[in-house]
């Protein structure tokens, strides 16, 4: 947990980032003060290091540790303080993002003339980057890099340091895309306002059937 974040306002975020109520979420807490653990959803609370005055408290699902950090008596003898950060900058940002997850398409679903495109894909392949005279006046390095989700696939056409941002095999995600028609072809392109990143450990192997198929 970051030192600039609050505790209220971390517990209202990891509320809404593992979709569990903040009055059940407060009340978990308040049962593992009590009882050494409880649960509150996916979610297994346990309280340790316990001393007069706060407790260290481990958040975890499932196998993975979602969080370790003291809590002090008096945060839980108020009356869930966790409802009063519902509008910080960080629950803000982690709603947008959610958000933006949930209005992802799939490729299948992309037409030409779309924008404001936000969508997750494996990159199967990267073409050797060519030079192109742009109707600037300048130079500049493209090439087309295929990519594909679990419903189709489409070129994904790169500029310059977008080439070298991803490799053949990278799960990523897209934002703020149109969709094209070059020379007949429909192509995804990523402008100056969008965004190009990497998602890492994301099982796509099947998507290898995909490229094979083309």
């Amino acid at each position: 947990m970051r030192n600039k974040v609050s505790v209220g306002e971390y517990l209202a975020f990891l509320s809404i980032k593992y979709e569990v109520n903040p009055d059940r979420f407060f009340y978990a807490l308040i049962s593992a003060w009590k009882n050494q653990e409880s649960t509150c959803g996916k979610l297994l609370i346990e309280c340790r290091k316990k001393r007069r005055d706060s407790a260290v408290f481990l958040i975890t699902n499932g196998p993975k540790v979602v969080a370790q950090f003291p809590i002090s008596k008096n945060f839980l003898e108020q009356t869930n303080p966790i409802r009063m950060f519902a509008n910080t900058s960080l629950l803000r940002r982690s709603l947008i993002k959610k958000t933006k997850r949930a209005n992802r398409l799939p490729i299948r679903d992309l037409k030409t003339g779309m924008k404001q495109i936000n969508l997750k894909a494996k990159v199967l392949e990267i073409a050797k980057p060519t030079f192109v005279f742009t109707r600037f006046g300048n130079y500049a390095s493209v090439a087309n890099a295929l990519i594909a989700d679990k419903t189709g696939a489409i070129k994904l056409c790169l500029w310059n340091e977008q080439i070298n941002s991803i490799s053949e095999g990278d799960i990523i995600h897209i934002e703020d895309a149109r969709m094209s028609t070059f020379r007949g072809e429909r192509q995804l392109r990523v402008g100056k306002n969008g965004k190009l990143s990497v998602i890492e450990n994301v099982d796509f192997s099947s998507l290898e059937k995909i490229k094979a198929a083309q």
